[in-house]
């Protein structure tokens, strides 16, 4: 299977719970369709984990750095991240089984339609906004919770830190789940193992964000990226010896990621930066918001500078594309323009983005294999 044909990360939870008598729908499909989709059994217990930011990519030309995943590696399928290529957009399609065009999640960041400035779709900082009144498609562990014997239901779990409890993310990703509290890997496998030995639970989703962040912070071919990865497959393997016989263990990721090769700043080129009044979103696929009336100018200017480097749209042309999905009402949280670069160039704006976004090594967003491909991991213990 290509990578172009491979199915979509959202379906990963919705095939999960259905693997464990647990139905579903989203994206106007059932999750017995997305089960077959990613060729899932039944099984008496399932476990999710989302290493965050682990792609196909680096799995493969890194594995040596993972034996554990990297042993299983034959029986993979590569999954397809949502666009952009980003976290809160594809966590929150893996726990609404929605793309981005519903859940509004549209990148790391947006204009916040109250105050004009950045609405950071992880931390929501510096905003009025709620995240329920923002994400308002039903998670699905909502889904399960309206119903008739919701009661009698077994639990889903999503186990990870105390700060996640409660957060902006979480609301709008994980809603319905009933959360429980760890803060290294190793105590989180351990919660994790024990939760599922629990008769009244059928499905733990588990997170670990470090792969990602020294991605990010180090690029994935140092040696930092390396020991975490090595770090992580370890506790893995663990994880895999410690769960209930008969559980269905899925491994997976939200994005890839890629080493920036060079930054394009708008507060530095005048015709990037004219009649631009916020540039939101990620390195990879900028939300460029303009002056009234400005955007067909803008966007001509940046097709204009940046060439082959970026596939630069209009909001409409965009939604148009189908790269968000169906387009419910937060269509006009895109930005006026979009730049989707292209090899591994970002465009940046230091005039508002902090020096520690600007600077990152790792990064990701766009539509590049190395992004948008990420593993699905089928084991049963």
């Amino acid at each position: 299977m290509t990578s172009g044909d491979a199915p979509p990360v959202r379906a990963v939870l919705s095939a999960a719970l259905d693997a464990v008598g647990l139905p579903t729908t989203s994206a106007g499909r059932t999750s017995a369709q997305d089960r077959a989709d990613l060729g899932l059994p039944e099984a008496s217990k399932v476990c999710v984990v989302l290493v965050d930011g682990l792609g196909m990519r680096m799995l493969t030309e890194r594995g040596g750095h993972a034996p554990f995943l990297r042993s299983r590696l034959g029986d993979a399928l590569t999954l397809r991240s949502t666009f952009p290529s980003t976290t809160a957009t594809a966590i929150t399609a893996v726990g609404t089984g929605e793309l981005p065009g519903v859940t509004g999640m549209l990148g790391y960041s947006v204009r916040d339609p109250l105050h004009g400035g950045t609405l950071n779709l992880i931390g929501w900082e510096d905003t009025r906004l709620r995240p329920r009144e923002w994400q308002r498609a039903d998670t699905l562990p909502e889904q399960l919770l309206r119903r008739d014997d919701a009661p009698d239901l077994p639990r889903i779990v999503s186990v990870g830190p105390a700060r996640f409890v409660g957060s902006g993310l979480t609301e709008c990703a994980l809603r319905g789940m009933r959360n429980v509290s760890a803060e290294s890997l190793a105590d989180r496998v351990a919660v994790t193992a024990a939760e599922l030995r629990r008769p009244d639970v059928a499905a733990v989703y588990l997170y670990w964000g470090e792969v990602d962040h020294l991605g990010h912070k180090h690029g994935w071919g140092s040696w930092q990226w390396g020991e975490e990865v090595n770090a992580t497959d370890g506790e893995l393997a663990g994880l895999a010896r410690r769960l209930p016989a008969g559980t269905l263990l899925l491994i997976t990721a939200d994005h890839g990621m890629l080493d920036v090769a060079d930054r394009i700043d708008v507060a530095t080129v005048p015709a990037l930066s004219q009649d631009v009044t916020l540039v939101a979103g990620e390195g990879r696929a900028a939300h460029v918001y303009t002056a009234d009336g400005t955007a067909p100018a803008v966007a001509a200017r940046w097709r204009e500078v940046l060439g082959e480097r970026a596939w630069v749209a209009q909001r409409h042309e965009v939604v148009e594309s189908g790269l968000f999905g169906a387009v419910t009402d937060r269509a006009d949280a895109a930005g006026d323009v979009m730049a989707v670069m292209a090899g591994r160039d970002v465009v940046v704006d230091s005039r508002t983005q902090p020096p520690g976004m600007v600077e990152l090594i790792g990064v990701h967003g766009g539509l590049t294999d190395d992004e948008m491909d990420v593993p699905l991991i089928r084991t049963v213990v």
